[in-house]
Order: C-alpha cells, then structure tokens, then sequence
C-alpha cells in the first residue's frame, strides 16, 4: 500500500470515528434533552393539580364493590350487635344509636371528585354541594336506621356540620329515605369541634347502643385533639375491644383526621410540603 493510500485510509478512519462520537454526543445530549422535558412536563402536570393523591382515594369510594362490602358489613354487624345489646335486661334508660352524617350516611364523593377536577379544596363550594342535598345514602345505613327504629331504638344523627346547613341537611337525609329525621335527633356544631358534649347530653336520658362515623373523634373524646399518628394508633389498640361491639367504623379514604395527623395537623403548610410528608410516611420494605 503506497503512502497517499495509507494517509487517505487514515484519514478516512479519524473522519468516521469523529463522527461516529459526534452522534452519540447528540444522541446523549437529545436522549437528555427529552428524559428532562418529560420528566418536567410530568412535574408540572403533578404539581398544577393539588388534589392528584385524591384520585384512587376517591375512585375507591365510587368504584369499589370492596367498598360497597365494608359498608354492608359494618351495618349488618350493627344490626347484629344491636340485638345484643336489645337483650341486655340491665338497661332501664331508653336506647338509641348515635351516627355521624358524612361518610357514615351520606356520600360526599361527588363533592371530593369535583374538588380534583376542578383543582380546589375544602371548603370551596362545600356550601353549594350541602344546598343541593344530593348525597346518596351510604350503603347499609338506611336499612340499619330502619331496623333500628323498628325495634324502638332512637336515633340521633351527630354531626360537624354548621347550624346554618341544617335546613339542607334535614332536606338531604330526607330525600336519601331517613324520613324520621327532626330537629330534636339533629345535633350539629356550634361552637366547638368536639361531640363530646352533645354526645354527653344525649347520655343524660339515653342509654347509647352503638356509635357510628367515619372518624376516630365520631366515638370518642380521647381522639379530639391534635394527636400523631402513632398515637392514634395506640389508642386505637388499647380500645381495640371497642371496634365491632359498640364503635362502628366506616372507610373513608377521602380525608379525615388521620391525613392531618400527617400534616403534624397543620393544613396552611404549602402543598409541596404536604406532599413530601405524604411520602414520608410511607413504609416500604
């Protein structure tokens, strides 16, 4: 092979090296590029709506038949433990049963799946949601109501709804089919957070059955206050012989003071906060 030949070969080869890394550079730097922009887009897209962790919590509300099932089987097993305690010749005071409204017998999802599309929260458009008195009946609570009266049990519905809803709170049960719904059986907030009292007030001529909500302070006063999560829990374990005999919980995956308690119960922190303590909670193996 002659020198020009030997100098055009080599030539030729660093050209083609040269180029061969050039593309890769902008190969790497376009694959970059793209990976950064989708990640950012996803971001964006995450970070626009303050309400995306809510979407499975409330599409298992609205979708599950697991859901429908745990309502079913915490009022059946009212119903059952009711019995019991109708057979109790001991008690000489009147009995009654004690409810919570929202998410023990009416469903606000609506409300929730209209806080996600809409990117707001609580209490934006609350208000307008209680003034149509729409929410449909829990699974399992208008048959327990009715079982219940009909074996001369009254029941008082206690909740943390303003004063000024009652009107459209009374309308709503109504129309779900809780027909003996009064003002006397209503107790809603005045001007403190806890049950407590009202719950007291009743006791004071009622013998009180069962107890039902979607929210540990629906039960008792020892979970009123700002408690971690933790300590939820083991005050949850040391009433463990509560839970099915005379406390009646309802799921609610939607919120409650269990998603505070991951806040340090405090909701004005920034959402982006929110969601890192989120995270934070998380256990993983």
């Amino acid at each position: 092979m002659g020198k020009n030949t030997s100098l055009c070969f080599l030539v030729i080869s660093l050209f083609a090296i040269m180029t061969s890394c050039n593309s890769k550079k902008a190969k790497d730097k376009f694959r970059t590029k793209t990976e950064t922009t989708v990640v950012t887009d996803t971001l964006s897209r995450d970070l626009s709506n303050r309400n995306e962790h809510m979407v499975m919590a409330v599409a298992f509300q609205q979708t599950a038949g697991e859901y429908r099932a745990l309502c079913y089987q915490a009022y059946n097993l009212a119903k059952y433990m009711l019995d019991k305690d109708l057979n109790d010749r001991k008690i000489n005071l009147p009995r009654c049963v004690v409810l919570d409204i929202d998410e023990t017998v009416l469903d606000n999802s609506p409300y929730e799946a209209k806080c996600i599309l809409e990117r707001i929260a609580y209490p934006n458009k609350w208000s307008e949601w209680i003034v149509k008195a729409k929410a449909k009946a829990i699974p399992g609570a208008l048959d327990f109501v009715k079982y219940a009266t009909a074996n001369g049990v009254e029941v008082y519905f206690v909740s943390n709804r303003k004063d000024t809803e009652r009107e459209s709170t009374i309308l709503n049960l109504k129309d779900a089919g809780f027909s003996n719904i009064d003002e006397n059986h209503l107790l809603l907030k005045s001007d403190e957070n806890s049950k407590e009292p009202r719950r007291l007030k009743i006791k004071e001529t009622r013998h009180i059955s069962l107890l039902f909500g979607d929210c540990l302070a629906d039960f008792t006063a020892d979970f009123d206050g700002k408690h971690s999560s933790q300590e939820r829990k083991d005050l949850v374990d040391k009433m463990k012989r509560e839970f099915g005999t005379r406390f009646i919980v309802l799921p609610n995956s939607m919120y409650g003071d269990w998603e505070g308690a991951i806040y340090d119960n405090n909701y004005a922190i920034a959402d982006s906060l929110k969601k890192v303590k989120r995270y934070k909670s998380l256990t993983e193996f």
